[in-house]
């Protein structure tokens, strides 16, 4: 009887000192219907895709989806805040992919640009790590909108010191068999191309929080 009580009050100790298990690294993938997996069945965009492959890579992350189809800079705006609030921790990492609806409608890159440096600021006041993920104007628009927009993402990048990932689409725009038949978002296949790609800078900024 001693022995056992012994035993029981060791466990008690190893169990108090070894504290909580540590929580599960958590990711907001925050943007539009390319975070958001338009045209996909569930589960198979970019979110859960991302999920899938962290853990396959040992990180045992929750992806969170925030994206929202048609979301334009502004949009994204106004919603971060209380899509922050309504998550049950604050997240490790907001993956911020905006700006395409942006330029495919033509808006003056400035206002896009106001906007991300806006949500940068907020993310970097609430002390959030960030991902911020380039896009790139289609190459048939103007050629000054084209260099405007273009230089919206390492400008905003350099100026809030944030880790990038250069161009969403990497792998994806200029292939059509990764598209979609409106030619703009990615197929399945186009998804686990931008997953693959982008993994290795997710890690990293995970890493760091």
């Amino acid at each position: 009887m001693i022995r056992r009580s012994i035993a029981t009050a060791l466990l008690s100790i190893m169990l108090i000192g070894a504290g909580p298990p540590p929580q599960r690294p958590l990711v907001l993938a925050f943007g539009d219907s390319l975070t958001a997996g338009y045209g996909l069945d569930q589960g198979l965009g970019f979110a859960p895709q991302l999920q899938a492959t962290l853990r396959r890579h040992g990180v045992a992350a929750t992806v969170v989806d925030g994206g929202v189809s048609g979301d334009t800079s502004e949009a994204g705006k106004a919603r971060l805040g209380w899509t922050l609030d309504g998550l049950d921790r604050k997240p490790d990492l907001v993956i911020l992919e905006l700006g395409a609806n942006d330029m495919l409608r033509g808006l003056d890159p400035e206002l896009t640009a106001k906007n991300l440096d806006a949500m940068l600021a907020e993310l970097k006041r609430r002390r959030i790590n960030v991902l911020f993920t380039g896009m790139r104007a289609a190459p048939n628009l103007d050629p000054a909108y084209v260099a405007r927009f273009d230089a919206i993402y390492p400008a905003l990048a350099r100026r809030h010191d944030v880790a990038t990932y250069p161009f969403f689409l990497d792998g994806v725009a200029a292939e059509k068999s990764m598209q979609q038949a409106d030619g703009m978002h990615p197929t399945f296949a186009g998804v686990k191309r931008i997953v693959s790609g982008i993994t290795p800078a997710v890690k990293r900024a995970l890493a760091r929080s």
